[in-house]
Order: structure tokens, then sequence, then C-alpha cells
């Protein structure tokens, strides 16, 4: 009798166990099929796009692309260790004809105390100045169709990092 007793509680608690096990399974099995593309749909008007800088004075990207009008963010990621003061970097997309030898000289000028920015009227968008291992952003709307360049300001960066911005 003890034996079956013992028997009956070892059954009940197998079965106890098993059942908590299938409701685990359940939920995470639970997938909605569809969901990411309706987002997508519903997002063709904006894109995210990603760039990184390194101790190397290069971007991890030469070209980046969007379609005319679409709002842009750009995550923009300082990679090295070294710091803003002597490793600086920043993304700048300069309206169409900007010299980029001039327009840096300017910004060189500008100095610290303006992030290294000068000739607003030259620039379409551009994040703030960062240092080693930090992360910024910047939102805008895409250009008409066409090239763009793409630089950090940093004074002597804009000779090896730049890029096109290719606006469809």
């Amino acid at each position: 009798m003890r034996i079956k007793g013992f028997l009956a509680v070892i059954a009940l608690a197998t079965i106890m166990v098993s059942c908590g096990e299938g409701e685990k399974k359940e939920t995470k099995e639970t997938v909605k099929i569809g969901s990411k593309k309706a987002a997508t749909k519903a997002d063709e008007n904006t894109v995210n796009l990603a760039l990184a800088g390194n101790d190397l004075m290069k971007y991890d990207k030469s070209e980046l692309s969007a379609k005319a009008g679409q709002e842009v963010t750009l995550t923009f990621r300082h990679t090295g260790k070294i710091g803003i003061k002597v490793m600086g970097h920043n993304f700048v997309l300069l309206k169409q004809g900007t010299s980029i030898p001039e327009f840096s000289a300017a910004a060189a000028t500008a100095g610290e105390a303006k992030d290294w920015i000068a000739n607003e009227d030259q620039i379409i968008a551009h994040t703030k100045m960062i240092g080693g291992g930090q992360t910024t952003s910047v939102t805008f709307t895409a250009p008409a169709a066409g090239t763009y360049d793409f630089i950090c300001s940093f004074p002597g960066h804009s000779g090896l990092m730049k890029g096109k911005f290719i606006v469809e």
C-alpha cells in the first residue's frame, strides 16, 4: 500500500512538471506571421542608416543611399578608443557643389567651440562631434535625387573620411 501511494505521488509530480513544460513551449512558439511586412510598408518614407568611424580615420562605408524625400535617421558610432579632442569624428552631409578642401579649411578655422562646423549654408545635415566609444544620430529629409559628399569635419580628417550619399 505504501508503494502505491509513493508511486501515485511520483506520477502526480511527473504530470505537473510535464504540464508546466508544455505551457512554456506554447508561449515560445507564438509567432505573428506577416507582422514585419506590415510594419515595413508603413515605414516606406523612412530609412535608418548606420555609419561608423574608427581611430584610423576611416568610415566603415564609402556609400550610403536613400530615396528623395525620405526621412533619414543616421546613427553614427565612433568605434575607436581615442578621445574627442584628439580623434573626434562626425558626419557632415554637404550640398552639391561644395568644395571639400575649402569647407574643411573653414571648419578648422571655426574650431572646437563651434564643434568644427562652419558654412552651415553648405550643409544638409550633420551630427555632433563624438569621441571613441560614443554614438550619436541625426534625422533629416533626403534631398533631391543626385550624389552628395559626406565627410568628417575634424581638422585633417576629410581627406580620408569621406564618402558618397546617393539619393535616388
